[in-house]
């Protein structure tokens, strides 16, 4: 990624989870959901997440993968996000990567990482910092 151009998508989204059903292992839960992108990036989402601990006491972690169908720009594929978050008495750390060899498509070979964050009325932003191949 070093020698291709850096772009930057950003943009927001809205999500809808739903807890999976068939899975009773102690101590972890797993989610399913669905998202759609607005802004630099249109398109929808669907994804898996695990999650342990407990965040209302302040230790807690997840892992997601999640597969992007989307357009960016004239760019139109997919490509599959994974996210790592923990959550402890120092706060809360994320990093969320687009899964290398992922891309299909106008995306195929994209790389870059993926930032969340929200806003005090509760919307759901993003950052998307990619390059795609010459």
């Amino acid at each position: 990624m070093d020698s291709a151009q850096r772009h930057t998508a950003t943009g927001q989204f809205d999500i809808a989870m739903t807890a999976a059903e068939g899975d009773d292992t102690p101590g972890v839960g797993r989610w399913l959901f669905d998202k759609t992108f607005t802004g630099d990036l249109v398109g929808t989402s669907r994804g898996q997440m695990l999650g342990a601990g407990d965040p209302v006491t302040g230790g807690a972690g997840y892992v997601v993968i999640e597969m992007v169908s989307a357009q960016i720009g004239e760019s139109e594929g997919g490509f599959a996000l994974q996210h790592f978050g923990i959550m402890d008495e120092s706060g809360f750390r994320q990093v969320i990567e687009v899964v290398p060899g992922s891309g299909l498509a106008d995306l195929a070979g994209i790389a870059g990482t993926f930032t969340i964050s929200q806003d005090e009325s509760g919307a759901h932003h993003y950052e998307l910092s990619y390059a795609l191949p010459s």
